[in-house]
């Protein structure tokens, strides 16, 4: 036979398969059995039959499958049959091939093939990043790429070229800080294209964790604030996260800069005495904050703490609510200094446990400043605390807090800063 009258004969006989939808499931069987076994072998299995394709397999083996709902295939049995049919000669390997439109391959040939084009990506990537600081990395990323189940080759090509830029475009490389969304932009176009919960946000966090794995930096769990160590974490490799809101609001005090001069900008309204904003990417730049006679007044409220400013001799600071990431920085630099922290919030279940936790967090003197039971009775409102919000007192552990707890257990109505007159 004729190259050309094979080929005729393997286009009719795939024709013929083609024709009923059981040999879809057939020939799709032998297909994953060849992967598997590397030759043509075993036994397929087909479930669910339609009377027509029962009448099909009937047809084609000779055999009666009447009433079954599910018959056996031999590759021996399959492979008889074809060589006494009009397709004498034709291999079940070709046929295969022909009715999928792609070459046979076990899963061992798979896996080889799968390794020689990884090596040859490898190399191609370190030529193009030679002499960059990716270089070293590659073979790490693409560990890391493969454990994200990276099946797709193109894909896993993408995301190590992305890694690569990721790791050596990182800001602190060039003492920068940046917003993600502009870093984002700057490494892909898309300002989106890091954004937590993404497949972009969870590499460009894992890349960063290797970089601060390679500088031996730690960014410990805060046990009482644990949400900021990714923020933290991004800090370091000088990407900000959410930098406008993420501020801390300041009264009379003095900073100096990691260079070692005072910050002009914070001295100016020092001297003036007017309250400033602080944002999280100024605070960064700072080695240390001074306060009047050392201490400081921290407050929850705004209001609050605008009164203070008015009425006090002490440097003020507003947490505003739960603290960020801006708040415990300046926290750090206040325990370096030796700053004594004065802390009021309100009292109710949630104020007494953000107090509790800023005890817990900061490293030097700390007290808590209008948050006892004669406060509370001044400053006691008539709103109710209900009980889901009163289950949260059991967690407050501080024996200076436990007398307020116990006042507000037994009138379970919350007491809140402005109505206290703060002298």
């Amino acid at each position: 036979m004729s190259r050309r009258q094979e080929s005729e004969q393997l286009k009719k006989c795939v024709e013929y398969f083609r024709q009923n939808s059981v040999w879809e499931k057939v020939l799709n069987g032998f297909f994953e059995k060849y992967a598997s076994y590397g030759r043509f072998s075993g036994s397929v299995r087909v479930q669910s039959l339609s009377p027509e394709e029962l009448e099909e397999l009937e047809g084609f083996f000779g055999k009666s499958f009447h009433r079954q709902k599910s018959v056996t295939i031999s590759a021996e049995k399959f492979q008889k049959v074809l060589e006494n049919s009009r397709y004498k000669g034709l291999a079940p390997e070709e046929i295969l091939e022909s009715y999928f439109g792609k070459a046979l391959c076990s899963k061992q040939e798979e896996r080889i093939l799968k390794a020689q084009k990884q090596q040859e990506l490898l190399l191609r990537m370190s030529s193009e990043y030679e002499g960059t600081p990716a270089q070293v990395e590659l073979e790490y990323f693409m560990q890391m790429l493969k454990g994200n189940s990276r099946e797709d080759f193109e894909e896993l090509e993408q995301q190590l070229k992305l890694s690569a830029e990721i790791f050596n475009k990182l800001p602190y490389r060039k003492t920068q800080k940046i917003y993600l969304a502009v870093f984002a932009a700057m490494v892909t176009g898309n300002p989106h294209a890091f954004d937590q919960g993404t497949v972009g946000g969870r590499l460009l966090y894992q890349i960063i964790q290797r970089n601060l794995e390679l500088r031996n930096l730690i960014i410990g769990q805060i046990e009482t604030f644990p949400a900021y160590k990714r923020q933290r974490s991004f800090l370091a490799a000088g990407i900000l996260l959410d930098d406008v809101s993420n501020s801390v609001m300041l009264y009379r005090v003095e900073a100096v800069k990691k260079d070692g001069d005072m910050h002009s900008g914070v001295a100016g309204f020092q001297k003036e005495q007017d309250i400033l904003q602080i944002p999280l990417g100024v605070i960064t730049d700072w080695k240390e904050v001074r306060c009047l006679q050392q201490k400081i007044l921290i407050v929850e409220n705004p209001s609050v703490f605008a009164m203070l400013c008015g009425k006090e001799e002490y440097s003020c600071m507003c947490m505003n609510g739960q603290p960020r990431l801006a708040s415990l920085m300046l926290l750090d630099l206040l325990a370096e200094s030796g700053t004594t922290v004065y802390y009021s919030g309100d009292l109710d279940p949630e104020g007494l446990l953000i107090a509790q936790k800023l005890a817990d967090y900061y490293k030097g003197t700390f007290y808590f400043w209008h948050m006892e039971s004669e406060d509370y009775e001044q400053c006691r409102s008539s709103e109710v605390i209900s009980d889901r919000r009163m289950k949260s007192l059991d967690k407050i552990t501080d024996a200076r807090l436990i007398p307020v707890v116990d006042q507000i257990k037994k009138y379970k109505t919350a007491g809140y800063q402005e109505r206290l007159f703060i002298s």
